[in-house]
């Protein structure tokens, strides 16, 4: 077994031992623990856990053994070399749910009440800007979307609307692929007194991590780049007031009832192990991929943060280890040739969501965008004609002569 006394150095090393546990019997791996409830040796046993004196289970749906290496492992890779002011490393608490949005819903609903006002970025994942303008709105919290790329606008509103209780970044956007300075952001807001949290998901710990410019909370989609393989649904919520994740955040939790379940807990286990390999090779492609399109005669334009004359260049240098995976085009000719383009793909795929092995494409107007009214979508800069592209990890070569071919005669 790892000796813990020993530091890991690396995100590799933390991704494959920072969940390790001495199970019963030996288990090399994680075992799947496919129970819903777990028993107790004496009454006073059970009551002291009911307490919370006793940290065993009691019951899958408040916690079970592998959501919690699962847990410890994304907790680690987020703080990885990060220290608190008083140069202790930053401690933070996870909790595993059944879906991102679950993760968000934990976040949002445990943090605000009727009458608050949430601060979000105008390029929103669809499903976010749903959860806020729907279930939000009808339970009496109010949104206000910016541009929080204009530091002015993010000070002038926050003074302007004294019910902003929260602020939430979500960088790089989905699916214009907009960096936010979280550092910047995040300071305007702590000089408010707000809450900030951040969806991390397009990035990952391995190429940024919020929690080194004081953010209070980091939400990811585990579907995606964490599990990397799309074998499984998840979500994740990290927190550093332990307290407030042990308490408030954890009975959100467990009464919502967003926690996942022990199958897909391990294959998000077994999925890190891999990410910063294959995060490498999806970045490398994702450079060869933009390079493409830069120069090709049927591209209007290309959003990805890796090129130089991109307006968010500096802000993702400034915080990301790498621009990512994740870019976003224009054809030329719009919906039409959107749809001729995305119909005409061989190997690449035709599919929502993201961070999978293999290529993913998809359009963002009539997919993960469609509940968003269409003068928002424009309004944010997700067009007709906007594809968006999860580079995925085969051999550059098929992928640069799929979308050749498929971009012909446009």
């Amino acid at each position: 077994m790892n000796n813990k006394s020993v530091p890991l150095t690396g995100i590799s090393s933390v991704a494959i031992h920072a969940g390790d546990r001495n199970f019963a019997e030996y288990s090399h791996l994680t075992p799947i623990f496919a129970t819903s409830t777990f028993v107790f040796d004496t009454a006073q046993q059970g009551m002291e856990r009911f307490a919370g004196e006793d940290p065993g289970f009691i019951y899958s749906r408040w916690g079970n053994p592998t959501f919690r290496v699962a847990e410890e492992t994304i907790a680690a890779l987020e703080a990885f070399n990060i220290t608190e002011a008083d140069g202790n490393p930053v401690q933070l608490k996870a909790l595993l749910h059944a879906s991102g949005q679950a993760a968000m819903t934990t976040m949002f609903m445990s943090n605000l009440k009727s009458g608050d006002t949430l601060l979000s970025h105008f390029s929103l994942y669809g499903g976010s800007h749903e959860l806020m303008h729907k279930v939000l709105a009808q339970n009496g919290i109010n949104t206000i979307i910016i541009d929080m790329r204009d530091l002015n606008v993010v000070e002038d509103t926050i003074r302007q609307n004294p019910a902003i209780r929260l602020v939430h970044i979500e960088t790089p956007a989905n699916p214009t692929i907009q960096c936010v300075d979280i550092e910047a952001v995040a300071g305007i807001a702590k000089q408010h007194g707000l809450i900030v949290t951040v969806d991390n998901t397009f990035a990952t710990p391995y190429l940024q991590q919020p929690f080194k410019y004081k953010v209070d909370f980091v939400f990811h989609s585990t579907t995606k780049f964490l599990n990397g393989h799309g074998t499984a649904i998840g979500g994740v919520l990290l927190g550093k007031d332990i307290d407030f994740m042990t308490d408030k955040a954890w009975k959100w939790y467990k009464l919502l009832g967003g926690n996942s379940n022990p199958f897909d807990a391990f294959l998000l286990i077994q999925g890190m192990k891999t990410l910063e390999v294959r995060m490498d090779r999806h970045c490398s492609n994702a450079v060869a991929v933009t390079d493409f399109l830069s120069g090709h005669k049927a591209i209007a334009h290309v959003n990805y943060n890796g090129l130089s004359d991109h307006p968010d260049y500096t802000t993702a240098k400034k915080q990301m280890r790498h621009p990512g995976a994740m870019l976003s085009f224009e054809l030329k000719g719009g919906l039409k040739a959107g749809k001729k383009f995305i119909d005409a793909l061989q190997m690449c795929v035709r599919a929502v969501s993201l961070g999978t092995v293999d290529t993913l494409v998809s359009h963002p107007a009539s997919m993960t965008h469609y509940g968003v009214p269409r003068e928002d979508r424009i309004r944010y800069g997700i067009s007709d004609g906007l594809i968006r592209m999860s580079t995925g990890m085969e051999n550059i070569a098929d992928i640069l002569n799929d979308l050749e071919q498929a971009m012909e005669g446009l």
